[in-house]
């Protein structure tokens, strides 16, 4: 579900953002919950940002489910939870993932799990209202990421679902995807796609192949979604694995 890239902030707006106050730092996680934890699992998806409400400097959070084997599609996952958290500065962040933080009930619940810090260099449009301020500007080199997420209109969801799963095949075997993995709030409606790559030249070469320019002229054109939001950013500290591989 990515989508065409929104325009990056110029280095003066950054820069006026940082001597605006805290910088915010995002933070995305995925966790494979072993058999014996799943229904504590599952119950993350009742209490799970509940649970977290005390958290400091948590000013965001999203509870997320996956598809089968962190696929988008409408077979669920029953062991693959995520967690999308805006913190308001990096020391809250560091300590949500401090040996002990409040991320380790998490942590050891979980086989594979993974991390990443993430810095917004482009964002366009909001998440239950929350909108991401660019924080970074795009990089010369290096990994990037990317978060497209959409509130899809009951009336438009079988039209979507009906072109969807051919833009997301199209991620399979990619030049330069080192991850993609489908997330969401709730089934059918509120979906997500989170991917990683190696170089923002990679990811816009996705963004330009056949079946996924047709599912943006189409989100367009037929009104899919009553809230979208874009993101694309820069990865820091990727801890973990993710499928028995380092994604570093």
């Amino acid at each position: 579900m990515e989508r065409s890239p929104p325009q990056a902030a110029h280095p003066r707006d950054t820069a006026a953002a940082s001597a605006a106050g805290p910088t915010p730092v995002v933070l995305f996680c995925l966790f494979d919950i072993a058999p014996r934890s799943r229904l504590w699992g599952w119950s993350r998806f009742v209490v799970g940002r509940f649970a977290l409400r005390g958290v400091r400097g948590l000013r965001f959070v999203k509870v997320l489910g996956s598809g089968h084997e962190g696929r988008f599609g409408l077979k669920p996952s029953a062991s693959i939870t995520g967690l999308f958290c805006v913190f308001e500065d990096a020391a809250s962040a560091d300590a949500f993932t401090a040996p002990g933080g409040a991320l380790q009930a998490w942590r050891q619940r979980a086989g594979d799990h993974f991390c990443v810090r993430l810095h917004p260099w482009s964002s366009r449009g909001s998440w239950s209202g929350m909108r991401l301020p660019v924080t970074t500007v795009a990089p010369a080199v290096g990994p990037v990421a990317s978060l497209t997420r959409a509130s899809i209109r009951p009336s438009r969801a079988a039209a979507f679902w009906g072109m969807e799963p051919a833009a997301e095949r199209a991620l399979t075997g990619v030049r330069g995807c080192r991850l993609a993995v489908g997330v969401g709030e709730a089934p059918l409606l509120r979906q997500a796609t989170f991917s990683l790559w190696d170089s923002v030249a990679d990811m816009n070469d996705y963004a330009r192949q056949g079946a996924h320019q047709a599912a943006i002229r189409a989100a367009a054109e037929r009104g899919f979604f009553s809230e979208s939001m874009f993101v694309r950013f820069v990865p820091e500290r990727l801890e973990g694995h993710w499928q028995g591989r380092a994604l570093g």
